[in-house]
């Protein structure tokens, strides 16, 4: 009688075990998705805010800006360049600069 309590007790500690790796290696997975969509809409909002920027300044001034630099300076731009590089292609006043985002890997 004392060893089936013992063996139950053991297929029980088993059981809890493979379920609890199951259920954290679930959460992680889950985890890294969430980030890896938040990242990119983060992408996405960084690159629509500097062409925002950029069409406002080619309203009002007639052409878009040379430089990244201007639409900070003149235009309240803020980008958190600690997790994300940010490409600003300007080869003509009268078109829209090439503008690429990418998040630093950490």
């Amino acid at each position: 009688m004392y060893k089936d309590n013992r063996k139950k007790l053991y297929t029980i500690l088993i059981l809890t075990v493979l379920i609890c790796t199951g259920l954290f290696l679930g959460y992680r997975s889950f985890s890294r998705r969430a980030d890896a969509d938040l990242s990119d809409e983060a992408v996405t909002s960084i690159k629509e805010a500097i062409r925002s920027a950029a069409l406002q300044c080619y309203a009002l001034e007639g052409s878009y800006p040379s430089s990244l630099d201007y639409l900070k300076d003149h235009y309240g731009l803020n980008i958190n360049e600690e997790d994300y590089y940010v490409v600003y292609n300007a080869f003509a006043q009268n078109q829209l600069p090439e503008i690429r985002v990418v998040r630093k890997e950490k």
